[in-house]
């Protein structure tokens, strides 16, 4: 791949990453929606918080059964026609989903089977995509681009649950032909994609050649360091999963503010994404991240102390702003110290571990709290993710003493 060493003007302004930035947007946007709507249109056919649950395995499984072959697949073919499919697959899925709704058509079985296949075209796409990246710009600019990134999963985060929850009061039908809609304009873009893509070597597919991507993380500490430190903040600072509880039980307040305080950490963690990208991290990377996730740990024990809505908000957008610095500098330690060939296979691991962690970190939150109750869990979980951060300072010093994001 053939690429200036640096980059005409603002990066939006670059074609090939304001194409993938776009498709970015409408991939993860049109997903946020159809999640929604899915979850709203199960319950409302079984109204069994069983059956919700139910969705989110559907989805969950076929990454992990899939996370090694999709990274091998993604280091061995064209990754922008691995995300055009799968993006494909998605809109049909939704128009399958569309037009079951406008007919009546809703069973439970369709439903489990759509989010089954959107999940497997979902562990695809992902790592495609972030495999894709480091081949749009120069590795000096990598930063910015990955914050930029970042922003697009942000504002999906926060558009596209608020869309799909306005449409589906129109009908699933109508949010369905958006999602849909959305879907193929992703393709469009991704296909829009021109790069001198360098040719790869196809290696035989073999147990070894599977595997190497984890053996290849091991032997980089500071990838694996990083990996790590995220996969045990999230999975101990799941502080999220617990809002209905606070909103309802300790806060005393409607739904319309459990909506707002979904919405919270994804916009702190936009305006994150909007400060980096003008004020990109030139030093002390490694620093920035650790102190990154102590942040973290602080935002959720003042969550978990709080009793004013006002002052929930605020610590759960500083939750949101913390994060997304351990996100971009993780993200681009693992873009620069991953050669090309194999970017698609630790792309998977990458995107296993932030499932896993999203996945188990609800499931620890919520065992903890049955246990001992929501306050305690989240003060538990917040003390957890600075005492990790601490001992990975120890643990892994050659992360802790990164400087430069920028190659």
């Amino acid at each position: 791949m053939s690429a200036p060493s640096t980059l005409p003007g603002p990066i939006m302004r670059h074609r090939p990453f304001a194409l993938f930035w776009s498709a970015r947007v409408m991939s993860s946007v049109a997903f946020q929606m159809m999640s929604v709507a899915i979850g709203w249109q199960i319950y409302s056919i079984t109204h069994s918080a069983y059956a919700l649950g139910l969705v989110g395995l559907a989805q969950f499984v076929p990454m992990c059964v899939l996370t090694l072959v999709v990274g091998h697949v993604a280091d061995r073919y064209d990754r922008r026609t691995i995300a055009f499919v799968c993006q494909g697959i998605e809109g049909l899925a939704a128009i399958t989903l569309c037009v079951g709704a406008w007919h009546g058509l809703q069973s439970p079985a369709l439903i489990y089977a759509i989010a089954t296949i959107t999940g497997a075209a979902r562990a695809f796409e992902s790592p495609s995509m972030a495999a894709l990246l480091p081949n749009l710009v120069p590795r000096t600019q990598l930063q910015h681009a990955t914050t930029w990134s970042t922003s697009a999963n942000q504002t999906a985060q926060i558009l596209g649950p608020a869309m799909g929850g306005l449409l589906y009061g129109l009908g699933a039908s109508s949010v369905y032909g958006v999602v849909a809609c959305a879907f193929v304009a992703a393709a469009v873009f991704v296909a829009s994609i021109r790069i001198d893509e360098a040719v790869r070597m196809r290696a035989p597919l073999s147990f070894e050649a599977l595997f190497s991507g984890i053996a290849f993380i091991r032997r980089k500490p500071v990838i694996l360091g990083a990996l790590s430190l995220d996969l045990f903040a999230v999975l101990l600072g799941g502080a999220t999963a617990l809002l209905p509880v606070f909103a309802h039980d300790i806060l005393h307040t409607g739904p319309w503010a459990l909506g707002v305080m979904r919405a919270a950490p994804a916009a702190g963690a936009l305006a994150g994404s909007i400060w980096l990208a003008h004020f990109p991290l030139k030093q002390r990377a490694g620093t920035a991240l650790f102190g990154g996730v102590i942040v973290f740990g602080i935002a959720t024990i003042l969550f978990g102390l709080s009793r004013n809505l006002y002052v929930s908000l605020v610590a759960l957008a500083a939750l949101g702003a913390s994060d997304v610095i351990s996100v971009v500098v993780r993200t681009s330690l693992v873009q620069l110290q991953t050669p090309d060939e194999m970017r698609g296979r630790v792309g998977a691991i990458n995107s296993l571990f932030i499932g896993t962690s999203n996945q188990l970190g609800e499931f620890e939150s919520g065992m903890t709290a049955g246990l001992f109750g929501a306050v305690p869990a989240v003060l538990i979980g917040g003390v957890g993710t600075i005492a990790v951060a601490l001992l990975w300072m120890r643990l892994f010093p050659s992360l802790r003493a990164t400087q430069s994001l920028e190659g």
